[in-house]
């Protein structure tokens, strides 16, 4: 399966070239309201991929704020809105959440240590993709001064606690650390680590989609 994967594009018109699924991590807008929200609607109709999957992030407040909003805009769309939930797609399961670690009260945002591991801890295993907005610890989650602001407890379910760990872990939020890693478990396995941003610190729109298989 061809697969393309983008986050953070805060309302630029970003364009995904064709595959057979679009991935989208989250922070599509700046806050969630109505109309961006529509705005967003007409973006995901003009991607040219057949199955697309998206999560919220942390700006999307409204869609905290209302429930339904999510819901209604993927079954208009035509496509997977993904909240702590999986789906499969042609044999690839996905599973997906908006979740981040707390800072300054935004959307989805859970305090580190327990409250959030409980969302890691529902990923199942065997997930082909995991598409979440915020990056794991170490992993593509710097920050234009250096500084390391994933989520230890995400790397650490996603190293110590699931015995089969997702192939590929798609996210963005972190906009200055653009681009893909490998990483390889002490058991040998590998995790293909993707952090998708389209913005830039400015919220410029300077990275392409990134295109994988699986």
């Amino acid at each position: 399966m061809k697969c393309v994967a983008v986050s953070d594009i805060h309302l630029r018109e970003v364009q995904t070239p064709d595959a057979d699924l679009l991935l989208v991590g989250g922070d599509m807008t700046m806050t969630g309201n109505g109309s961006q929200m529509t705005w967003f609607e007409n973006w995901l109709l003009k991607q040219p991929q057949k199955q697309k999957v998206w999560i919220a992030g942390n700006h999307e407040m409204g869609l905290e704020e209302n429930p339904m909003l999510a819901p209604r805009l993927a079954e208009r769309t035509d496509s997977i809105y993904l909240e702590d939930s999986g789906v499969e797609i042609d044999g690839v399961s996905i599973w997906g959440s908006p979740v981040t670690p707390w800072f300054h009260d935004w959307a989805f945002n859970r305090q580190r240590g327990d409250e959030i591991r409980r969302h890691w801890q529902m990923i199942p295993e065997g997930t082909d993709i995991l598409l979440v907005h915020g990056p794991p610890y170490g992993h593509l989650d710097y920050t234009i001064r250096g500084e390391h602001v994933g989520c230890s407890d995400l790397i650490e379910v996603l190293e110590f606690e699931l015995e089969y760990p997702p192939q590929v872990v798609v996210f963005g939020h972190i906009h200055f650390a653009y681009g893909e890693e490998l990483m390889t478990r002490r058991d040998g396995k590998q995790i293909k680590f993707i952090n998708a941003c389209s913005c830039d610190e400015n919220y410029i729109a300077v990275n392409d989609p990134i295109l994988f298989e699986i």
